[in-house]
């Protein structure tokens, strides 16, 4: 695999922006979004040289097999030949509720090549979380395996179900076999064109508080996964990428699946969920250079001490982190004990990616900052009256849709789109950003915390306390106080051999108090064995607002 040419060789990030022409990166595709795309073409078919891997996969049982793109080619052939058989037309969306095994790409790569669209459900959503998402998307097939089969049987007007069935296992009535009616079908399916503007996959937001929303990614974003592959990860054709993140949400669908296989690059998955042991054994054993995933993982992996992490140290040349804030904390255990520079990443599933500390283009870092606006996007930080704030004053983080050209989101599916409005998209990210453009993480803006007039960021206390040897975790939320209308309360989980004792919580408000100021610091601190979070991994702090208000 050759690098592709089309990014340039940028020596800064300001020549990167400059000389970025996003119409250029459709010479990296085969197809056209104005005269006709397909998806499988550009992440498969266009690679299906002798011997080219498109995917190694590990088992929950350690078995290690290797798909090569002209396995997938053929296997996506026969996928989408089943598609048509059951019915599924171009533009009808399919749903995937499967774990990460290679039949999880091959659906995905198999709806794109019949110009079908692909929608991930993650296999711990229950029956009323799928029922919402497959109502909303009006899926027309649920590709499952028999582990999760169960928890389609509540869910109301249910689509055809697909089935991966064992040996041992028993195929309900009306079900389809999965494997052996793929196995039947031809290996060979001409791939139906589309447009840019076609969907590609039927998503959806995971927020905190109401039903999720439907969040339709055409074709088009592909353009903006290939721009994030290239400058933030800095994929590179030696490298060995493993990116664990679940290809049931955005993170891991678009830049675990569909972004290494649209340059031409192995990917790999593992079955199995995440040990700091199974992921130590892997990247040893597999040689992986390129990793990515989330806080919560990377923070467990610091719990498990250096001593654990020794024999990986200097084989990972880049680890890049999305879904929540790196603490400035994580970026210091990695160098000194991984020798390896872990680089904070920023994104929504509405917008992919768009503000990243990119590993490709050579600036200083800032600790603790989400980094720089990804070439292709143009952000600005606004104040609640769409105004520009100042430089390091906090405000909403918004993407400038005029100056934007490789932002593929433009409304939620079949519903108004409030965080749309006068040529922006209001990410609901309270951000700061300094005069050169760096961009640094203060909170959602309904965790800001507000208390005796100042406004307090939840993550920089985060990092100011995940910094003492006690604390493995933490979450900061603002609860009332009648005096100074909120009051920081730190939730803290504690590292091995600590007890949450008075005069420990004492320790951490004068370690936090020290390290940043007399108004920041936690007055409140309640120990807890573990911290509430969604499935992808991100804390719920709504939740422990909730508990300590019924405590």
């Amino acid at each position: 695999m050759t690098q592709p040419a089309v990014f340039g060789d940028a020596l800064s990030y300001t020549d990167a922006v400059a000389n970025f022409q996003p119409d250029s990166v459709e010479r990296l595709l085969s197809g056209s979004f104005a005269t006709g795309i397909n998806a499988c073409v550009e992440c498969c078919d266009r690679h299906a040289e002798p011997g080219r891997v498109a995917l190694d996969w590990i088992g929950s049982d350690g078995r290690h097999e290797r798909f090569t793109f002209s396995d997938m080619k053929a296997w996506s052939a026969q996928v989408a030949n089943l598609l048509t058989e059951l019915g599924v037309k171009p533009g009808d969306v399919v749903a995937g509720f499967l774990p990460r095994i290679p039949e999880l790409i091959a659906t995905v790569l198999g709806v794109w090549r019949a110009g079908a669209v692909y929608q991930p459900l993650f296999t711990a959503f229950g029956p009323k979380a799928i029922e919402h998402r497959i109502g909303m998307s009006n899926a027309k097939l649920v590709v499952t395996d028999a582990a999760n089969r169960a928890k389609l049987d509540d869910v109301a007007n249910l689509a055809k179900v697909a089935v991966i069935v064992g040996e041992d296992q028993t195929l309900r009535t009306g079900d389809i076999d999965f494997r052996s009616a793929v196995a039947r079908q031809p290996a060979a399916f001409e791939p139906v064109m589309r447009r840019g503007d076609d969907l590609l996959l039927m998503m959806s937001t995971s927020g905190t508080t109401g039903l999720a929303k439907g969040v339709p990614v055409p074709i088009r974003a592909l353009a903006a996964f290939a721009t994030y592959m290239h400058f933030a990860i800095d994929l590179r054709p030696d490298d060995v990428f493993w990116n664990i993140a679940d290809p049931g949400w955005a993170y891991g669908l678009y830049y675990a699946v569909t972004g290494p296989l649209l340059l031409g690059h192995a990917t790999t998955l593992c079955e199995a969920p995440f040990t700091v042991e199974g992921t130590y054994d892997i990247v040893e054993k597999f040689g992986v250079t390129n990793f990515a995933g989330a806080p919560t993982a990377y923070r467990m992996l610091i719990a498990a001490g250096p001593e654990a992490a020794a024999r990986i140290k200097g084989r990972l040349r880049v680890v890049s982190s999305a879904g929540e804030p790196l603490n400035p904390e994580v970026i210091r255990w990695f160098d000194q004990h991984m020798d390896a520079p872990i680089f904070d990443h920023y994104g929504q599933t509405e917008t992919g990616m768009i503000v990243n500390n990119h590993h490709r283009l050579p600036y200083r870092l800032r600790p603790g900052s989400a980094g720089f606006p990804m070439p292709g996007f143009k952000v600005a930080v606004l104040d609640d009256e769409g105004n520009e704030v100042a430089a390091h004053q906090p405000g909403t983080l918004c993407v400038d849709l005029g100056n934007s050209p490789m932002m593929f989101f433009s409304g939620y599916w079949q519903q108004e789109t409030g965080s749309i409005r006068n040529g922006y998209y209001w990410t609901g990210d309270t951000v700061e950003m300094d005069e050169e453009g760096c961009v640094t993480f203060v909170g959602r803006n309904d965790d800001v915390i507000t208390s005796s007039g100042y406004r307090i960021g939840p993550f920089d206390v985060e990092s100011a306390l995940i910094e003492h040897p006690a604390v493995v975790e933490t979450a900061v939320v603002g609860v009332p106080d009648p005096e100074r209308t909120e009051l920081v309360k730190a939730f803290v989980v504690l590292s091995k051999g600590y007890d949450g004792t008075n005069e420990l919580a004492e320790e951490l408000r004068l370690h936090v108090r020290n390290r940043m100021s007399a108004h920041a610091y936690p007055r409140l601190i309640e120990f807890v064995d573990k911290l509430p979070k969604t499935p992808s991994g991100k804390i719920q702090r709504f939740l422990l607002r909730k508990l300590h208000t019924d405590n």
